[in-house]
């Protein structure tokens, strides 16, 4: 079965139907194409400050004592 499209009373395609296989794929490329697009915002973003691995995870413990 390849993919059908289902239409309106004008024959307006208004929808698809596909096999699952290929929603998949379909969604796994999307996520990867999220995934670029992130990755680009936070290298544009970038300001080049670092902080360390500890001092990231302190004021992580920090903020969820402060929620609790």
């Amino acid at each position: 079965m390849g993919t059908q499209f289902l239409t309106d009373e004008k024959g307006k395609r208004t929808a698809v139907v596909m096999p699952i296989e290929k929603y998949n794929k379909l969604m796994e490329h999307l996520d990867d194409l999220e995934d670029v697009r992130l990755y680009d915002e936070a290298k544009r973003d970038d300001d080049g400050s670092r902080i360390p691995i500890d001092e990231a995870f302190k004021m992580i413990e920090t903020k969820r004592k402060k929620v609790h």
